[in-house]
C-alpha cells in the first residue's frame, strides 16, 4: 500500500476551540502519524500513511469539527514527503494573521458537570471552562490565541491543570484559560470601602440580592448590575440610582424552563437562548406575567440565560444548592436576577475593579470582584425574532468579533460607523469583522472606546486599511476620525451617505453587487441636501443612489428636542391637519404651547425630517402614550406595545402616496379623534395601513423603473416586529422578495458593514470619493 505524506491547511474559526485535539483523535484513529499546529493563518496538519486513509481525513474533520469551531476552507498545500515516528501537536507559529479569534462561550454541560459534583475540584468554582466554552475575544491582546496572549498570563497552572492542558486526549488540552482554585482567579466580595467580606462571596452576594440590595457582578466582558427583578423595590431603587427610568430592563432567568414561566418561546426563540452566544432575546410576555419596573407597558421581555459560572453559582445558591446538573435544565427556578450593563450615563461599560468603585459607588451596595482583568469591553448582545429570523438589536459578546461571510473580496477596508449605537467594522478578503457594539459617541469616554476597539481589531487582524470610510457628516466624531486615520495613513476617504449604507448592510449580507432597491426606515440621517431623512426608499448602487421615494416630511419644531418630546412632532402634525388650536388643550404643560403652531408654520426657524421613527413618536403621543421620552425610540415602543393587543387593519383611504412620497396626515387625523378605549386598534391599525403604505410606495417604484430584484428592509424602525411582519407580507402579495439583515444590526450599528459595501465595490469599480453620489 502507497505511503504518502500530504499537508493539509484549515481556515476559519479554528483557535482556541479544541481544533488541534480533534484532529490529534482523528489521526490517531486512522493510525496516522505527522503533526498539527496553530499559526496566524489557521491550522497546519502534516499527515503520513496510506494514501487511501489519509485521504479520508477532510471529511472525518468536517464531520467531526469542534463546537464552537467554523471551518471555512480545507484545503491541500503540496510538500516534500515527511519522517515521522508518531502523530504530535507542536507548538503554535507567529506570523501574519489571516485566521479568526472566536467570540466568548456560554459554559458547556460538561464544565456544569464539574461544576455541581461534590468531590470535583472544581466544585462551584467560579471560573471552569475548558476548549468548548468560556473567554475567549475579551481576555485576548493577540493572535495566536495562546495563554501569554491573554489576561491569564499571571496564573501559572498547577500540577494537575498543567497535566490537563497538556493531554490531547483532556478537553482542557490547551485551554488557555484553564484554571482552577489552586491556581486560577478568585471571586471576592466587598463594600465600598474596599475591604474583602468574610465568608463564601456568592453565599453572602445572594444574601445581599435576597435583602432587595444591589450587586455589582463582574463578568466575561464587564460588569453587570444585579438585583432581584421580583422584588419592585429592589428594581425601581436601582432605576432611581441609574437614572434609568423608562427603558426596559434585562433579565436572567436560571434555565430554558424558567424562561418559559415567564414568556412566550418559540422554537426559534429556544436556539437562540440555549446558543453558546447566549444573547439577550426580547420575548412576549407571557399572559399575566408582569415583573413590576422590569418594562412597564411593553410587549416583550429581555431574557437570557445563564453563560458564566459566576452566574450559575448565583442560581445554584437561589435554587438551595441542588445537587448534580437536572436543575440547570429541567426544573422550574422561581427565581430571576436583573442583570444589566453597568454603564452609568450611558458611558462604556465598566470593566476595571478600581473603575467599578469610582464610577458604580453611588448605584451598587456591594461588588462581587475577580482577579482576571478583562481586556476588550463587550455589553451583552440584544435580538429579537421576527417571523422566526434572528434581527441583532446590537450585536456584541458572543458574536463579536465573528467575521460576517460576504463572498466578495475586498480590499483592506475601515469603517467608522454611525455617530448613534457605533460599531466600527474592518475587512479582510471575503469577510468584514465588526467591533462589538461601542455606543452613542455624545461623550469623550465613548469616542475613546472606539479608538480602543478599532486599534484592538487591527491588532489582532494584524491589518492596516488601505481605505478608509466614514458618514457624510462631517460634525460626527467617526467621520473626523476616518478622516484623522486616512491622513495619517495618506489613504483614500471615502464618505457614505447614512441611509444607503442602510441599505448597503444588506446588500453585503447577500452579496448583492447589483442595484438594489431598499427601505431605509430610522429617526436620523443626513440626506445629500443637509436635510434629516429616515424614511427613504432608495436605488444603491456602487457609484451612488437615487432617492425614488419617502415619507412626507414633517415639520421638526425645536430641531433635536423634538426627537425627546414626542408632543411636538404631534403638534406639528396637528399643525399640518389646520388643527393647532388643540395644542394647548392636549398639552397645556408644553413650553410655548400657546405659539407652538406659529414656530411650526415659520419655515425659516423650524426645518422638516422625512423621518419614520418622527410619524412614530407623533402617533405616540396623540394617543396618550408618551408625550416626553428619555431614551430613544421609548415612544415608539409604546406603540407597538399598544398595537399588539389588537388586530390591525388596513384603512388603505387614510394614506396618500403621489409622486414618490407617502403621506400619513389622514390616518393621524384619525388617530387624533381616537377615544381612549380604543387605542389598541388604532395603534395596531396605524403599523397595518403604515406597512401597506410603504408597500405601495415601492410597489410604484418598482413599476416606473422596471425593477425585478428584492427589496431590502433596513434602520431602526425595522426592529419593530409588527411593522416588518407585516410589511413583508405585503410586498410579498406584490410579489416582491424581502432581504432582512440577519448577521449585523437593523439599526445604526450596521452602518459600518454598509460602509464597507459599498465603498469596496466603488474602488473596484474604479469610482473615487468625489464621484460616490447622492442624487434627490
Amino acid at each position: 500500500m502507497t505511503t504518502v505524506t500530504r499537508y493539509y491547511r484549515v481556515n476559519g474559526l479554528v483557535q482556541g476551540v479544541g481544533f488541534r485535539p480533534t484532529v490529534y483523535r482523528i489521526a490517531k484513529e486512522l493510525s496516522l502519524v505527522g503533526e498539527v499546529f496553530n499559526d496566524a493563518d489557521g491550522v497546519g496538519v502534516y499527515l503520513v500513511g496510506p494514501q487511501t486513509v489519509v485521504e479520508q481525513f477532510p471529511d472525518r474533520l468536517i464531520a467531526n469539527k469542534p463546537p464552537l469551531s467554523r471551518i471555512d476552507r480545507i484545503f491541500e498545500v503540496p510538500c516534500e514527503p515527511r519522517q515521522y515516528d508518531e502523530f504530535i501537536i507542536t507548538a503554535s507559529v507567529a506570523g501574519k494573521v489571516s485566521t479568526n479569534i472566536t467570540a466568548d462561550a456560554a459554559t458547556c454541560d460538561s464544565c456544569l458537570e464539574d461544576m455541581f459534583t461534590k468531590g470535583n475540584r472544581r466544585w462551584r468554582y467560579a471560573f471552569t471552562n475548558c476548549t468548548h466554552c468560556g473567554p475567549r475575544f475579551t481576555i485576548t491582546r493577540h493572535l495566536p490565541y495562546d495563554r501569554p496572549q491573554t489576561s491569564m498570563a499571571p496564573f501559572v497552572m498547577c500540577e494537575h491543570c498543567q497535566a490537563e492542558y497538556d493531554d490531547p486526549l483532556d478537553r482542557r488540552f490547551h485551554a488557555q484559560p484553564n484554571a482552577c482554585p489552586e491556581c486560577g482567579p478568585l471571586l471576592r466580595l466587598t463594600l465600598a470601602d474596599r475591604q474583602v467580606l468574610d465568608g463564601d462571596p456568592i453565599v453572602r452576594a445572594v444574601g445581599m440580592i435576597r435583602d432587595g440590595l444591589i450587586v455589582a457582578v463582574k463578568g466575561l466582558g464587564g460588569f453587570h448590575l444585579v438585583c432581584d427583578a421580583r422584588n419592585a423595590k429592589a428594581v425601581a431603587r436601582l432605576r432611581e440610582r441609574k437614572r434609568r427610568y423608562e427603558k426596559p430592563l434585562a433579565i436572567m432567568v436560571a434555565n430554558l424552563p424558567s424562561a418559559k414561566a415567564v414568556a412566550n418561546v418559540d422554537v426559534a426563540g429556544e436556539r437562540l437562548l440555549t446558543s453558546v452566544s447566549r444573547p439577550i432575546v426580547l420575548l412576549p410576555k407571557k399572559a399575566g406575567v408582569e415583573l413590576e419596573g422590569i418594562a412597564p407597558f411593553m410587549s416583550d421581555y429581555g431574557v437570557m440565560l445563564p453563560y458564566t459560572p459566576v452566574h450559575w453559582l448565583l442560581f445554584h445558591e437561589l435554587a438551595g444548592c441542588p445537587e448534580g446538573v437536572d436543575w440547570t435544565k429541567n426544573q422550574v427556578i422561581e427565581h430571576a436576577l436583573v442583570m444589566t450593563s453597568a454603564n452609568p450615563g450611558g458611558e462604556p461599560l465598566v470593566i476595571d475593579n478600581d473603575e467599578a468603585y469610582e464610577r458604580l459607588e453611588n448605584i451598587a451596595d456591594a461588588w462581587l470582584l475577580h482577579d482576571r482583568d478583562i481586556l476588550i469591553r463587550c455589553d451583552d448582545s440584544v435580538v429579537r425574532m421576527i417571523d422566526d429570523s434572528p434581527v441583532f438589536i446590537r450585536r456584541a459578546r458572543g458574536y463579536a468579533p465573528d467575521g460576517v461571510r460576504i463572498n466578495q473580496s475586498m480590499p483592506s477596508i475601515l469603517a467608522c460607523g454611525a455617530y448613534l449605537k457605533n460599531a466600527a467594522a474592518l475587512s479582510r478578503g471575503q469577510e468584514v469583522f465588526l467591533t462589538q457594539h461601542i455606543g452613542d459617541l455624545d461623550n469623550r469616554v465613548t469616542c475613546e472606546a472606539l479608538d480602543e476597539a478599532i486599534d484592538h481589531l487591527q491588532s489582532i487582524l494584524e491589518i492596516s486599511p488601505e481605505v478608509l470610510v466614514s458618514d457624510c457628516h462631517p460634525d460626527f466624531y467617526s467621520t473626523r476620525l476616518a478622516k484623522a486615520i486616512a491622513e495619517r495613513l495618506d489613504k483614500p476617504l471615502i464618505s457614505i451617505y447614512h441611509h444607503a449604507a442602510h441599505v448597503g448592510a444588506v446588500m453585503a449580507e447577500y452579496a448583492r453587487t447589483e442595484p438594489t432597491l431598499g427601505l431605509a426606515l430610522d429617526g436620523v440621517g443626513m440626506g445629500p441636501d443637509g436635510a434629516i431623512w429616515g424614511g427613504e426608499l432608495l436605488l444603491v448602487d456602487a457609484q451612488g443612489f437615487n432617492r425614488l421615494g419617502a415619507m412626507r416630511p414633517l415639520p421638526l419644531p425645536g430641531g433635536d428636542r423634538a426627537a425627546k418630546e414626542p408632543r411636538r412632532m404631534a403638534a406639528a402634525v396637528l399643525t399640518l391637519l389646520g388643527r393647532e388650536s388643540e395644542i394647548v388643550k392636549r398639552w397645556p404643560d408644553m413650553p410655548y404651547a400657546a405659539r407652538m403652531g406659529e414656530l411650526i408654520k415659520n419655515t425659516r426657524l423650524t426645518q422638516t425630517t422625512s423621518s419614520l421613527g418622527r410619524w412614530f413618536d407623533a402617533a405616540s403621543s396623540l394617543l396618550g402614550l408618551c408625550d416626553v421620552q428619555h431614551d430613544e425610540a421609548h415612544a415608539a415602543m409604546l406603540l407597538e406595545a399598544m398595537a399588539s393587543r389588537a388586530n390591525g387593519q388596513v384603512l388603505a383611504d387614510k394614506i396618500r402616496v403621489c409622486d414618490g412620497e407617502l403621506d400619513l396626515l389622514p390616518l393621524m387625523a384619525h388617530l387624533a379623534d381616537c377615544v381612549e378605549d380604543d387605542r389598541a386598534q388604532a395603534a395596531a391599525d396605524f403599523h397595518r395601513t403604515l406597512a401597506y403604505g410603504l408597500a405601495v410606495l415601492t410597489q410604484k417604484a418598482v413599476n416606473r423603473i422596471n425593477y425585478t430584484g428584492p427589496v431590502a428592509l433596513s434602520g431602526g424602525c425595522v426592529a419593530n416586529r409588527l411593522l416588518t411582519q407585516w410589511l413583508a407580507k405585503e410586498l410579498k402579495s406584490m410579489e416582491l422578495e424581502t432581504l432582512v439583515p440577519q448577521q449585523a444590526p437593523v439599526g445604526d450599528g450596521g452602518i459600518a458593514l454598509g460602509q464597507v459595501w459599498l465603498s469596496g465595490l466603488a474602488v473596484q469599480q474604479g469610482y473615487g470619493s468625489h464621484q460616490w453620489r447622492g442624487d434627490l
